[in-house]
């Protein structure tokens, strides 16, 4: 039966397993492979708290600004993220499917949805928003950190698609409320 899979048993067979499967073989590749593990440690926080502190110390009265908007959006993402992951405890592909290799280890157990994903979103909404020329770079790397999940055997599409939606939702949420607060 080629039904589509469910959180509660995602070993099913199904278009997203497929999809998991299929990704998961290009981490693989020594020069793939290590080039998305070294996305996914960035998308750990690195490059964010790094362009944060750049654009705090660099920005000016801006730059201050988008930092802590990300700061702040960061810590409501990461709380929501953390609920989520408590209300669905949907397990990682590669708990769940013997065709799937973990590339690196996660940071949490569960995957629905995506934090690394959701956060890359979010944060790169607000700078993109206050710094535009930083829109290529940052919608470039927020796309390779979705890719990572999926490649790496940490995630299923859906969970990276629910971290889009859910850090844009954040991301625009931020920008509203602080355009209301300083307008």
């Amino acid at each position: 039966m080629n039904t589509l899979a469910h959180p509660s048993n995602p070993d099913r067979p199904g278009f997203e397993s497929r999809i998991c499967r299929r990704a998961n073989r290009w981490g693989t590749s020594h020069i793939i492979g290590r080039g998305f593990r070294i996305v996914s440690k960035l998308g750990d926080g690195w490059f964010w708290y790094g362009l944060m502190i750049v654009l705090a110390a660099a920005g000016g009265a801006r730059g201050r600004v988008t930092a802590v908007q990300m700061l702040v959006t960061g810590w409501v993402a990461w709380l929501l993220y953390k609920a989520l992951k408590r209300c669905t405890r949907r397990l990682r592909p590669f708990c769940t499917n013997v065709d799937v290799i973990a590339h690196v280890a996660p940071l949490d157990e569960y995957s629905f949805p995506s934090g690394h994903t959701m956060h890359a979103v979010s944060f790169s909404i607000i700078a993109i928003a206050w710094f535009p020329h930083l829109a290529l770079p940052l919608i470039a790397f927020s796309t390779l950190v979705a890719l990572s999940r999926v490649v790496l055997g940490l995630h299923y599409p859906s969970d990276v698609l629910a971290g889009i939606v859910i850090g844009a939702l954040l991301g625009v949420a931020s920008l509203a409320v602080q355009s209301m607060w300083f307008a």
